[in-house]
């Protein structure tokens, strides 16, 4: 099953990188559709064929997802729209 693995880096107070995440979590749900709600520290999200979490620590990001077969083949956009996205918010 295809993954997505993702280390970034900010310097951001929690508040801030959680406010930051909810506005991640809102435009993936709007281009690919995703669910998403927290668990502590850690914004998990979803929809049919993707499962993931974006874990937050005090000076980084670290964003995981499992891809199933249907959406493999978007593995690269939906890669880059999180990076995009990440450095948009966070730098």
């Amino acid at each position: 099953m295809p993954s997505i693995d993702i280390h970034h880096e900010h310097s951001k107070t929690p508040k801030q990188a959680r406010k930051a995440l909810e506005d991640v979590a809102e435009k993936l749900s709007e281009r690919f559709g995703m669910q998403h709600e927290w668990d502590g520290d850690t914004l998990t999200f979803n929809r049919s064929g993707v499962d993931g979490k974006i874990e937050l620590s005090p000076k980084k990001l670290h964003v995981t997802a499992q891809l199933g077969f249907m959406l493999s083949m978007l593995k690269d956009p939906i890669e880059s729209e999180i990076r995009r996205v990440l450095n948009e918010k966070f730098g």
